[in-house]
């Protein structure tokens, strides 16, 4: 199954994107991860994206086209899509390598949590500096304030994880989303879920979709 999975800072979308990929063998594609590969490499296109990153901006659509669609080119089937598409423009430019290429999306899920509980959320994450564990004031914070339990290196929040930030990249989300879930809507894809929660309690309202969507392939190949 091919699958798109939304939602605002904080929501828990490549937490549940990870688990999906573990529990259906998907491919996982995620536009976070490619853009920081990028930024971590020094290159003058990932020196520039960090500059939108830092103000809580989107990064101009060509960009992430061409970074995004590039490695849906090496894995065309049984893939979940994380943070992308997230303007008209990028959808555009996605429905079209679908078509040309015969590939439909399954699933859209939209997980949905409320401002507040995003900005609670992201702004109180702290990333050690030295080997990237994940930290968070409230929920899970380090044994010793500041240092990693794992290697004791420098735990600290991230630029673009401060509350003006993430009030900004939340409203910018909402605003852009909109004409993408009444595209999906339209498609008869989108499914909105309920983010506020626990890990699992949230894994709970996702995973029985996402069986009845596996078994509905399943039996779609078996009687071809």
């Amino acid at each position: 199954m091919n699958i798109l999975i939304f939602g605002p800072p904080g929501s828990g979308k490549s937490t549940h994107s990870r688990r999906i990929v573990e529990k259906y063998g998907l491919e996982y594609i995620a536009s976070g991860d490619i853009i920081r590969a990028e930024i971590n490499k020094g290159s003058a296109l990932g020196l520039e994206m960090k500059k939108y990153i830092e103000k809580g901006e989107l990064l101009p659509d060509t960009v992430i086209n061409t970074l995004v669609l590039s490695k849906l080119r090496r894995k065309r089937e049984n893939f979940i899509i994380d943070g992308y598409p997230r303007t008209a423009e990028q959808v555009l430019a996605l429905e079209n390598f679908l078509y040309d290429h015969g590939i439909k999306i399954d699933l859209a899920i939209d997980i949905f949590i409320s401002k507040e509980e995003s900005i609670t959320r992201i702004s109180g994450r702290r990333i050690c500096k030295n080997c990237g564990a994940v930290y968070h004031i409230k929920y899970n914070p380090p044994k010793v304030s500041g240092k990693c339990d794992i290697c004791g290196g420098e735990v600290a929040q991230r630029d673009d994880d401060r509350p003006e930030i993430v009030s900004r990249r939340y409203d910018i989300y909402i605003n852009n989303m909109e004409p993408i879930i009444k595209f999906y809507k339209k498609q008869g894809v989108y499914v909105q879920i309920n983010g506020h929660g626990g890990i699992e309690e949230v894994w709970e309202r996702i995973r029985p979709l996402l069986d009845y969507i596996w078994n509905r392939e399943r039996k779609r190949k078996e009687f071809r």
